[in-house]
């Protein structure tokens, strides 16, 4: 686990310093070891090639994992940050083909699979990834991002340089790249609290697609999707046997968690599991206890009763016979980890904060790699638009055979009697927008567009489609699913791409903590995609696959509690320690970086309505958290 950063440049030479001091904003992701080299190349045309990485040290604890790492066979250079589950049987299929290893290091490994298949190496690699491979043969750079997005890559191009990094801080500290505000990302994160990848908050910053991979030479920059949830020309199967169907798919669940969960526990320092108390990380407790493992978990405990699940998790602690550790932590270390929250953010996010707190408390107990249950809602349907988003759908169907001219006096009824809520604006917007994406994008917005538009001075023709079309497409890839199995692509390249892992690995890296989530194994999340959405709900059994799997092992307390996420009292902080802090910061929008894109006067319209209880915190929340990322980082619209 790392951060890395590379840089060419076509007939230009890298500026003094430039490689070792943006590797250096990066040393938290990677505490343990640093490292530079610059290559030099005069054909077909002089180059010169930056790779910097600083190392967190999980797999290979020798010097011999150090990189940037050369394949002395082939010339090729590679910086990489993830890691490689199945590198063990990688490497014994490479030394079956003759090929010589000098480490014990999936980095290695890696640097070899390319050297024998190419792009095509991706095919073979189970894990969290991303890296840059300097091709010495072909002179050519490839970036490639693991298929679930796990772990974030950004590039951009800026003259006669190209750049990529870990994060999006260290290409804007290059002095390179201009810190312009991007309209589109801005649009995007007014509409849903993130930025939706391939866009950026940084106009000509953008994410390389989880799935994907990029080729630079020369001129020349093609990216390429290697895979996806779902095949362009899938579709949905119903088994003429349904019930042995089911019963079998339930047995191939269970063997592929088992494999996600062993093989994910692969490291050379000890792995704990984050237990929050639900379903999710319960089954991956309870799953690594089935095969022989007991495992040290640990639990984020509130001094305050009202906040605390500490019931929860301790009922599986002692169901599974695990090392159980709980971390003490009061609403007081909650709010001062506020403000050093937001300068670990990378991009601005409404969320994260909840993660900030618990990989810092977690890395102090001396714990540096932890599993997390993370995805588990996403791809085992355990969230409410499950339910909801087919409701709606369908509620759309009957609205688009409504006659024309009723639709205006109905919509005029529903906005009169629904909007003065955030939700009754949500379903105004539904039966008033006929160019509304789909129902999901509804159920997960932040501001609606009117509310975009009223916020923003001005948006230019065709803004609005730019900042859709990565949803369009999304959409797009889903139109052979059932509802069920929409919505679950949508969670998983929306939602927790967008939002749950990007935030997840800034947060967690800040404190140099390695956080891995079995439950969104690739394999094991496009397999679940492949049945009727329909075996995935159950009206007495929440996420009926996942509990399922553990054949009743998980404690039935677990199973049945009413859903709770690890939620803090932001409502609460922003009507009292952090109202001064938050108002002060949204008056400097009038004369401050966002002063030409965002009218002061309707952001301090959004502050006046959740004072008078008529919006919800978060929409507040995301105003002032986009202020200060922008005074942070220096960036201008």
């Amino acid at each position: 686990m790392c951060g890395i950063f590379g840089v060419v440049a076509r007939n230009a030479s890298l500026p003094s310093g430039l490689l070792e001091s943006a590797t250096s904003t990066l040393a938290h992701r990677g505490p343990d070891d640093s490292g530079t080299v610059i290559l030099r190349e005069t054909a077909p045309e002089p180059l010169e090639i930056g790779l910097g990485n600083r190392r967190l040290a999980i797999l290979d604890l020798s010097p011999l994992g150090h990189q940037p790492m050369q394949d002395r066979e082939t010339g090729n250079w590679i910086v990489y940050n993830g890691e490689i589950y199945n590198f063990h049987e990688i490497r014994e299929r490479l030394e079956r083909k003759g090929m010589r290893f000098c480490s014990h290091s999936d980095t290695e490994v890696l640097l070899k699979a390319y050297a024998c298949w190419g792009e095509r190496c991706l095919e073979e690699l189970r894990g969290m990834f991303a890296f840059g491979i300097w091709d010495a043969q072909r002179h050519r750079l490839f970036l490639a991002r693991d298929p679930m997005g796990i772990k974030p890559m950004y590039y951009c191009a800026s003259g006669e340089y190209f750049l990529f990094a870990s994060e999006i801080r260290t290409l804007l500290g290059t002095g390179l790249v201009p810190r312009r505000l991007d309209p589109i990302g801005l649009i995007n994160y007014l509409s849903f609290g993130s930025l939706c990848d391939p866009g950026t908050m940084i106009e000509g910053i953008s994410a390389l697609r989880a799935g994907h991979y990029l080729m630079w030479q020369t001129e020349d920059v093609q990216e390429t999707c290697y895979w996806d949830l779902v095949d362009p020309t899938s579709a949905d199967s119903h088994p003429a046997d349904e019930i042995d169907a089911r019963q079998n798919f339930q047995e191939e669940v269970s063997s592929l968690l088992d494999e996600a969960v062993r093989m994910q526990m692969v490291s050379d320092v000890p792995v704990g599991v984050f237990l929050s108390g639900g379903i999710d990380s319960g089954s991956i407790v309870g799953i690594l206890a089935r095969n022989g493992i007991r495992p040290k978990t640990f639990s984020i405990v509130f001094r305050e009763a009202d906040y605390s699940e500490a019931e929860y998790s301790r009922a599986v602690a002692h169901a599974f016979g695990t090392e159980h550790q709980e971390i003490l932590v009061s609403q007081h270390d909650v709010l001062e980890a506020v403000l050093p929250a937001l300068h670990a953010m990378d991009q601005p996010t409404i969320d994260g904060i909840n993660t900030y707190l618990i990989s810092r408390q977690t890395r102090a107990a001396g714990i540096k790699v932890a599993l997390s249950g993370l995805g588990g809602d996403e791809v085992f349907a355990g969230y409410a638009t499950f339910k909801s988003v087919p409701r709606m759908e369908r509620f759309a169907r009957v609205w688009g055979r409504v006659p024309s001219a009723l639709r205006g006096p109905l919509a005029a009824g529903f906005a009169m009697f629904l909007s003065e809520t955030d939700q009754g604006r949500k379903l105004t917007e539904l039966v008033r927008d006929g160019n509304l994406l789909h129902p999901y994008f509804l159920s997960r917005m932040l501001f609606t567009r009117k509310q975009v538009e009223a916020l923003m001075m001005a948006i230019e023709e065709g803004r609005i489609g730019q900042a859709n079309r990565p949803l369009r497409e999304s959409l797009d890839r889903t139109r052979t699913l059932d509802p069920v199995n929409r919505v679950s692509y949508l969670e998983s390249r929306c939602y927790m791409l967008n939002t749950l892992l990007r935030d997840s690995d800034v947060m967690s890296m800040a404190h140099g903590l390695e956080l891995r989530v079995p439950l969104i194994d690739h394999r094991l999340a496009k397999r679940l995609l492949a049945v009727p959405g329909a075996w995935k709900l159950d009206d007495n059994t929440p996420k009926p696959l996942l509990v399922g799997s553990l054949s009743g092992a998980l404690p039935d307390r677990i199973v049945r509690r009413r859903k709770r996420g690890f939620t803090l009292p932001f409502e609460h902080w922003l009507r009292g320690e952090l109202q001064a802090e938050v108002e002060q910061s949204l008056r400097r929008v009038a004369d401050g970086p966002l002063a030409s894109v965002l009218r002061p006067e309707v952001v301090m319209q959004v502050w006046g309505d959740f004072q008078q209880r008529r919006t919800s915190w978060s929409r507040v929340w995301s105003l002032y958290v986009l202020q200060r990322w922008c005074e942070e980082n220096a960036v201008r619209a």
